[in-house]
């Protein structure tokens, strides 16, 4: 089974093709193509994601990311006249139906007739795109170019939950199996949260911040140490260097929640105490070294006991952490030493899929496909910036 995916729900525009086979109980994946544009750099004067910004780069890096992934695959994707596509009365309607799904993306449209409609159909069975959660601009953009195209092409379209992605993603890795009941720990920028898998799409959320997610308290902390967005990898850089000898705790920093008797997390007092212990100080570099071991520090911590509670009260046999905050060095060591410890196998997704990217998407898709080989009525399908597992 090919599977083209879409994903657009933050600032990463990222469309990949991939080729799964052996269903539930050995899913194998092979990635055919991924490109990805990241948005990083134009949102960094703006210490985070801008909704208008991001919306605007998607619709310009789709088309480019779509043509780059079929001439990979399948080479000269040109068509040699119109009647290789369909016959032309067909072509009005579908054409139609296009400029009606796209006609809040004047932009793709253009780009959509000028380029998209000359791609011959390739072989591909499914068309993966994000619904949310998100920001619902830049999930519109995606969901309305995958809708283009399952018009187009007439291929079915599936809807995918960004953090079911996130959930998934370790399986591009073949060696990894999900033992249930599993337990899932979702870290990124806007979530924290601990979801029992009991079966395939079975979820139950056992646990979630309270406030902050865990991925705010990196960029929101660096931010107030005068580190550049996004936080979490220059607060990881920092820290780095505290750990090579001797280092001395002069500024512990409180763990909300941690002996709480719920698997519920809290940042934001973190991110407080952070904030008025900085203004006693005079910022330095040495300073800015130790908040960042302590922050890496407590978060982790905090992570592993909350996740330890969870995995004692429900019993379950394997741990999937996925989500972007997953690429820290220090949570991924914590976390397989807790592995070790356990004897519990940990399913940690490769670097390249921990954060957002299309990879995820068409695995999710791959099950997803399995169990609705038809596809989705594409007129039900929109964005939803709160879409919950």
């Amino acid at each position: 089974m090919k599977i083209l995916a879409i994903e657009t729900s933050c600032d990463e525009t990222a469309i990949s093709l991939l080729e799964a086979n052996s269903g539930f109980e050995n899913p194998k994946f092979k990635v055919l193509s991924n490109a990805l544009n990241s948005q990083i750099e134009l949102h960094k004067e703006y210490g985070g994601v801008y909704p208008s910004l991001a919306k605007r780069e998607h619709t310009k890096n789709l088309t480019p990311l779509l043509l780059k992934v079929m001439e990979e695959v399948f080479g000269n994707t040109k068509l040699e006249t119109l009647n290789d596509r369909r016959e032309p009365e067909n072509h009005s309607n579908v054409l139609k139906k296009i400029r009606m799904v796209l006609e809040r993306e004047p932009e793709l449209f253009e780009q959509f007739a000028r380029i998209v409609l000359d791609i011959k159909k390739p072989d591909i069975d499914y068309i993966a795109v994000t619904e949310g959660p998100g920001l619902e601009p830049a999930l519109w953009v995606g969901i309305n170019f995958a809708k283009a195209l399952s018009l187009l092409w007439n291929i079915p379209l599936i809807p995918i939950n960004h953090m079911e992605g996130h959930i998934l993603s370790p399986l591009l890795n073949k060696e990894n199996k999900i033992t249930f009941p599993s337990l899932a720990l979702l870290i990124s920028g806007g979530h924290t949260e601990l979801v029992l898998m009991k079966d395939w799409y079975q979820y139950e959320v056992v646990g979630e911040t309270q406030d902050d997610a865990v991925g705010e308290a990196f960029d929101k902390t660096a931010r107030m140490l005068g580190l550049p967005y996004p936080g979490g990898p220059e607060i990881s850089k920092l820290a780095k260097e505290t750990r090579n000898g001797n280092y001395e705790h002069k500024h512990s920093l409180p763990k909300p929640m941690l002996k709480d008797n719920t698997c519920h997390f809290s940042f934001s007092g973190l991110k407080t105490a952070v904030l008025y212990r900085l203004k006693e100080l005079n910022i330095t570099d040495e300073i800015r070294k130790e908040f960042a071991r302590e922050l890496e520090d407590t978060i982790v911590e905090i992570l592993i006991k909350k996740t330890e509670k969870a995995l004692d009260e429900h019993g379950a046999k394997s741990l999937i952490i996925g989500g972007g905050v997953i690429a820290n060095a220090e949570i991924r060591k914590a976390f397989l030493n807790l592995g070790t410890e356990r004897n519990l196998p940990i399913l940690i997704p490769e670097k390249e899929v921990s954060t957002d990217n299309a990879i995820m998407i068409g695995i999710a898709g791959y099950f997803r496909a399995l169990k609705n080989p038809s596809g989705f009525d594409i007129e039900k399908i929109g964005a939803n910036g709160n879409l919950s597992l």
